[in-house]
């Protein structure tokens, strides 16, 4: 264990003690769902999948499913018939996302509405817990995912890129841009001070209701774009200090695989890394297992076998620490065939190396 995650564990402990008498005043904490063994592998389906889709993800073999909603049909009502939908199938849900509240300027940023927008996050979570789901994952970006135009990776496949002197931030239909995104530069300071603000009256209300959140790297983890930093969930030490001030079991870590390597060496710590530590720490819930061409200036997404990074190393790095968490394909590039033919790859590679993995660790 490094400085970094025994610090992590030492304050978290300290913190535990600090307010163990006067927690008969707050409200009685859900105890957090226990992880089955084993990684959950799970597919991405759309707002409202179609009997086809979830017929598609049983066919693949994945029991999860993970539905990203937002707009108006980010109602515990719609998550609810979303949820007896799947489960008929025979499927699980694992998490159903909220565009609306998923990356907040409002919030990372401390623009106006940001009690408001506080307040809808805190709202779906109980939405989410209306309708028996116990995760989520949270993206605290100032200003949106950073891509360039489209390009091609392997035979064709259309496939997002980033190349940093043209890039610019994308979120529910608002585009972000060089060189101020909003108007100025943002300290370092600034952003603490916010994600603080947040998280703090986040924390009693997942504490309750038993939810899991967890964090986002920042996309791509470029130190500052727009005039925006990314020091906080773009790098290893940032996810410690966030952890740290969160102070709570309930908030962890959704390891975008992609992402992180994204960063390089920016990040601290390699990806293999990076899943030990947030995985030492009890943290480590979700996975987006992808994999890009090169780190920050310039990638490109592309299939999880032609990538810079080994993947079967990553699947092997999960299966070595006990993952129990959820995993995804994400950013799969665009395959002939259809919509489906780019997932069914993905998962299938996926699930071949999460087979040879564990078949490895039987053998040592």
């Amino acid at each position: 264990m490094d400085n970094l995650e025994r610090r992590a564990f030492m304050k978290l402990a300290a913190g535990a003690a600090a307010v163990a008498a006067p927690l008969a005043a707050t409200p009685a904490k859900k105890p957090l769902p226990e992880l089955a063994p084993g990684i959950k592998i799970s597919l991405q389906v759309p707002t409202d999948p179609s009997d086809e889709d979830l017929t598609f993800a049983v066919q693949i073999g994945v029991e999860y499913v993970n539905i990203p909603t937002g707009g108006e049909r980010a109602t515990a009502e719609n998550f609810i018939r979303l949820k007896q939908k799947v489960e008929a199938k025979g499927l699980k849900v694992w998490n159903i996302g909220n565009s609306n509240v998923h990356n907040m300027p409002e919030v990372t940023l401390n623009l106006p509405g940001r009690d408001q927008k506080i307040e809808e996050y805190k709202n779906y979570l109980r939405n989410l817990a209306k309708a028996g789901i116990s995760y989520t994952t949270y993206a605290h970006m100032g200003n949106g995912i950073w891509s360039s135009e489209r390009e091609t990776t392997r035979g064709g496949a259309s496939a997002r890129a980033f190349k940093l002197e043209t890039a610019k931030g994308y979120w529910a239909g608002k585009v972000f841009e060089a060189p101020l995104s909003h108007g100025r530069k943002f300290t370092k300071e600034e952003l603490w001070e916010n994600y603080t603000y947040f998280i703090k009256q986040v924390v009693p209300v997942a504490e309750e209701l038993g939810i899991r959140i967890g964090i986002h790297p920042d996309d791509p983890p470029v130190p500052e774009l727009g005039g925006v930093p990314r020091h906080i969930f773009g790098t290893y030490a940032g996810y410690v200090k966030a952890l740290e001030i969160a102070n709570s079991p309930n908030i962890g870590v959704c390891l975008c695989c992609g992402t992180w390597m994204e960063g390089g060496k920016s990040t601290g710590k390699d990806v293999l890394e990076a899943i030990r530590g947030f995985a030492k720490m009890g943290k480590l819930w979700k996975i987006h297992f992808r994999n890009v061409t090169a780190p920050i200036p310039y990638f490109v997404e592309t299939f999880v076998d032609n990538g810079y990074t080994d993947m079967y190393k990553v699947m092997k790095a999960l299966v070595d620490v006990d993952y129990r968490g959820n995993l995804i394909a994400d950013h799969v590039p665009t395959m002939v065939g259809g919509r489906l033919t780019g997932w069914g790859y993905s998962i299938g590679y996926i699930r071949a190396l999460y087979a040879a993995a564990k078949a490895d660790g039987r053998k040592g």
